[in-house]
């Protein structure tokens, strides 16, 4: 079944420099189709005739959209995209694979901007279980520890939860 919502990023230029790097990083991901600029609506465009306008791909299943828009719109890190992760490993994996070219510092709990300005949280799937009850002796450990921590640490986390 086709998902009724998929995300549509707007970049200046790099919608299929983005799309590649994005497909490969995550595993089942791939360029599904390519759209190019042609002549019509060029005095609202001004894209050369033949190049990339918008790029739909697959990551891991979930469809996105990447447009080249020109330098109008930015990414912030009011919205990001959260990859849930099952061990320690594809926490470092996908910090390392997306953090690389990225922001110089990276942000807290989790949180890094790529190469192109596009937030990721990177963070064990299990997290909201730790959270769930934010009064809880554990989650205010588990809470406390995440603060001090750029790229989570899942273990760490676990053994603040459990005091």
């Amino acid at each position: 079944m086709k998902a009724k919502i998929s995300p549509f990023l707007w970049f200046d230029h790099q919608a299929e420099e983005a799309a590649n790097f994005y497909c490969s990083i995550f595993p089942n991901s791939k360029i599904l189709e390519i759209s190019r600029y042609s002549e019509a609506g060029q005095e609202n465009h001004r894209r050369p005739p033949g190049s990339v306008m918008v790029v739909s791909f697959e990551l891991d299943g979930q469809k996105f959209s990447a447009l080249n828009g020109g330098p109008i719109f930015h990414f912030s890190c009011a919205v990001s995209f959260v990859v849930d992760c099952e061990t320690q490993e594809e926490i470092d994996y996908y910090w390392e694979k997306l953090g690389a070219g990225g922001a110089p510092e990276a942000q807290q709990c989790g949180w890094l901007a790529d190469r192109f300005g596009l937030s990721w949280q990177i963070v064990p799937a299990f997290m909201d279980k730790l959270f769930t009850d934010a009064e809880s002796p554990g989650a205010k450990r588990a809470i406390t520890a995440m603060m001090r921590m750029k790229k989570l640490d899942i273990a760490a986390l676990q053994a603040a939860y459990d005091g």
